[in-house]
């Protein structure tokens, strides 16, 4: 501040009021420094609050945010009126949020404590709800599912390995749960591995099978242990598939082995002539007779 005599002129830019023995600014006016009074100065350059409307004060703190001037104590949180001059906040269609109200009104609650998952907190979102990650547990054993594979029950979760252990079937050979896919045989459940052939093992899933004793067998197996021979080629006689066989005295023919055993004419439809263990068309029965 330059020295001044009491001879010299030193009035405000403004009101041309003395300044001798009062508070003054000096404010660049473009040709040097021009010295305001305080009400002037205040009147002249002071911003506006936008919360209350009036000017702030040269001696007062003034806080900026995006082209709007406020007044330290008016720059406060739109619900809780909370001061956020040294807070973080946000901004929701031009109204100051503190981060607790934005929160409780914006972000999402977790359906199990009821508390406001923060942003940029780890969560868990299904079905339209939000979880803590630390708050979605199973509903048995109580331990945090995280990113691990779950199962819903109504409104509850399970892990795998409990879902199973409580609902799932169990096999009827190993008694281990069923945790998808199997086999229905009689009613009760099979892990498709679990359902073999009683007697060669085989898997029998998608396979055409029968039974016997309530134990189920591969048509080979059922075949060579239980179905009766043909007298022509000693193999089994099943009658699956549509397969037709003939049937005389105790024995058994496919139905294209019954033949003449002489000239190996069909039998099937015409008359025929036993012979001992052999069977004749009538030709070769006439001819044996001759």
């Amino acid at each position: 501040m330059e020295q001044v005599t009491m001879s010299d002129r030193f009035d405000c830019d403004n009101c041309k009021e003395s300044l001798y023995g009062r508070k003054y600014i000096q404010a660049d006016g473009g040709e040097g420094d021009n010295p305001y009074c305080i009400p002037c100065y205040d009147s002249l350059f002071a911003n506006t609050c936008d919360e209350c409307k009036e000017l702030i004060g040269h001696d007062a703190r003034e806080l900026f945010y995006e082209n709007r001037h406020y007044h330290e104590h008016c720059f406060r949180c739109f619900r809780c009126d909370r001061s956020l001059a040294d807070e973080p906040f946000t901004s929701q269609e031009e109204a100051l949020l503190c981060n607790d109200c934005y929160c409780n009104e914006f972000s999402s609650k977790c359906v199990a404590c009821d508390k406001t998952v923060m942003p940029g907190t780890r969560k868990l979102e299904y079905g339209g709800s939000t979880w803590h990650e630390g708050c979605f547990i199973c509903h048995s054993c109580e331990q945090p599912i995280g990113s691990k594979s779950f199962i819903p029950d109504k409104d509850e979760h399970y892990c795998v390995s409990c879902y199973e252990d409580k609902f799932a079937p169990r096999c009827t050979r190993c008694k281990k749960a069923l945790a998808k896919g199997g086999v229905t045989y009689r009613d009760e459940p099979w892990h498709k591995e679990c359902f073999v052939c009683a007697g060669c093992k085989v898997q029998l899933a998608g396979q055409h099978f029968t039974s016997r004793e309530d134990n189920p067998y591969c048509l080979k197996c059922f075949g060579s242990l239980y179905s009766k021979k043909c007298e022509a080629c000693s193999k089994p006689i099943t009658g699956f598939g549509g397969g037709k066989y003939i049937s005389f005295e105790e024995r058994q023919w496919h139905q294209p082995c019954f033949t003449c055993t002489e000239c190996s004419v069909s039998l099937v439809g015409a008359g025929f002539f036993p012979n001992g263990d052999q069977i004749l068309c009538r030709d070769c029965n006439t001819n044996s007779n001759l």
